[in-house]
């Protein structure tokens, strides 16, 4: 499955300015909750905030990658969201964030979960990647650059 599989216009944000990161992930939340992507919010965003509670998912270089299995979802779902001003986010190198991934995947099925979150941390790692991803200009065209760096560096 592909990193482009999960997402959707409707699911990514750039751009945007948000005051902390729980309105961050809360926006996350809310934008697949109208598109009826997720079957309980409130299940959704009380799992992302115990994970968030025990270890931020705040990795570092300005990027945080908030993730969860959970039968709120009938199939793996993410959202993305760009950050103009960045937010605290209490990462692993005390850095703000300013790209944040979500992901949730389906409690049965764990491999598909694991992949995912292995291609989305692959292709956050490069540098050059998320400055590309931080300069779109609308939700298609962060998908685009997604779908051609998967296609380059991923060997689908």
């Amino acid at each position: 499955m592909r990193i482009t599989d999960v997402l959707s216009v409707s699911s990514v944000a750039v751009h945007k300015t948000l005051p902390s990161k729980s309105d961050a992930l809360h926006f996350m939340i809310e934008m697949l909750s109208k598109h009826g992507t997720i079957s309980d919010p409130s299940k959704v965003e009380a799992l992302i905030l115990e994970r968030e509670s025990i270890m931020s998912t705040g990795v570092g270089k300005g990027f945080a990658f908030p993730h969860a299995k959970t039968d709120a979802v009938s199939r793996p779902v993410g959202a993305l969201l760009m950050l103009d001003e960045p937010v605290e986010y209490q990462a692993l190198d005390n850095k703000p964030v300013n790209i944040i991934f979500m992901l949730l995947g389906q409690e049965n099925a764990v491999g598909t979960h694991l992949r995912l979150l292995s291609r989305v941390s692959r292709l956050m790692s490069n540098d050059e990647f998320r400055e590309r991803l931080l300069k779109a200009n609308s939700a298609a065209e962060a998908i685009e650059i997604i779908r051609e760096e998967e296609e380059q560096k991923l060997d689908i």
